[in-house]
């Protein structure tokens, strides 16, 4: 299967590059794109991590199944995103959860050891990768700092915040169902709902489906306060 060289130029590994340098780039090594279907495991917890995958169509989750059955989604990706990129160098090793397609997929997968030899010889290549081991450990810190919150209305006004900041507006976008948001946030989605609807009584936000507009900013951030 050829490479799509702009399906890979998405993501934040050759952002800098044109289609023709991120064919050059990944030639001489072994690569390989996967296609699956909905719903099918991509890795599975407990799975040796050897590559970083490189979703090019589709969307996976990455998932906690837990022995009762239940199911909780802690992140989605889509085109252009990375998963394994924090895993393969670590000593752990494995897949911590795991990954199931949600749309009909297709993944490129680089081996370890070619990412080494790529970082070695193009520093554009290198930058990206630390960019987006940078990134990763940011989100981490928010994902603590959200954790370090004790009440849902703190979790909630704590993401609405984060949100904003990193939209740079008061009228959010959020790419999350409302059942994905609660996973995120490590409550129930009942709970979620109901925090929302007093926030906007209250006159803190207004919200539609997935348009959240922040109307007191203040008021949310005296939320973290409580």
């Amino acid at each position: 299967m050829p490479l799509p060289a702009g399906c890979v130029k998405k993501c934040t590994l050759a952002k800098h590059m044109n289609d023709s340098q991120i064919c050059a780039l990944l030639k001489p090594y072994e690569h390989n794109i996967r296609s699956y279907e909905k719903e099918q495991t991509v890795a599975f917890e407990g799975e040796e991590c050897s590559n970083i995958g490189i979703v090019i169509e589709g969307s996976v989750e990455v998932r906690k199944i837990f022995a009762s059955g239940r199911t909780v989604t802690i992140e989605r990706l889509c085109e252009g995103d990375i998963f394994g990129e924090v895993i393969i160098f670590s000593d752990m090793g494995h897949y911590p959860s795991t990954i199931v397609s949600t749309d009909k997929t297709k993944i490129l997968f680089i081996d370890k050891h070619d990412i080494i030899e790529i970082c070695k010889t193009n520093e554009q290549f290198l930058q990206g990768f630390m960019r987006l081991l940078s990134n990763k450990i940011l989100l981490l810190n928010r994902k603590i700092k959200s954790l370090s919150y004790q009440t849902i209305r703190q979790k909630v006004a704590n993401y609405i915040l984060e949100e904003m900041r990193n939209q740079k507006s008061t009228k959010l976008q959020l790419s999350y169902s409302r059942k994905e948001m609660a996973d995120i946030l490590g409550i129930p989605r009942p709970s979620l709902s109901r925090e929302l609807a007093k926030m906007s009584e209250e006159g803190m936000i207004e919200f539609n489906k997935s348009i959240i507009i922040v109307k007191d900013e203040e008021a949310l951030e005296d939320c973290l306060l409580e």
